[in-house]
C-alpha cells in the first residue's frame, strides 16, 4: 500500500471525520443519515491514517507532495 495523500488531505479528512463523529454522537443527525454519517467519519479517519485512499488509486490522484532531489 503505497501513500497518496498529503498532510493537508490528512489533516481535512480527520477534521471532517471529528466533526461527522460530533454531529452524530450529539443527537443532531439522527436515523439512517446518522448511521451514513457514522460509517463515512471512520472511512475517512482510517485513510487519513493510513494516508492511503483506494478511491484516489481508481482516479489515478495523489496529494502526496513531490520530493525534491537531493543536492550534492
Amino acid at each position: 500500500m503505497k501513500k497518496n495523500m498529503g498532510a493537508v488531505d490528512r489533516t481535512l479528512r480527520t477534521l471532517l471525520a471529528v466533526v461527522l463523529g460530533i454531529l452524530v454522537l450529539a443527537g443532531v443527525v439522527k436515523g439512517t443519515l446518522a448511521y451514513i454519517l457514522a460509517v463515512v467519519a471512520v472511512i475517512f479517519l482510517g485513510t487519513s491514517l493510513f494516508g492511503f485512499c483506494p478511491l484516489y488509486v481508481l482516479l489515478g490522484i495523489s496529494t502526496l507532495g513531490r520530493k525534491k532531489p537531493e543536492q550534492q
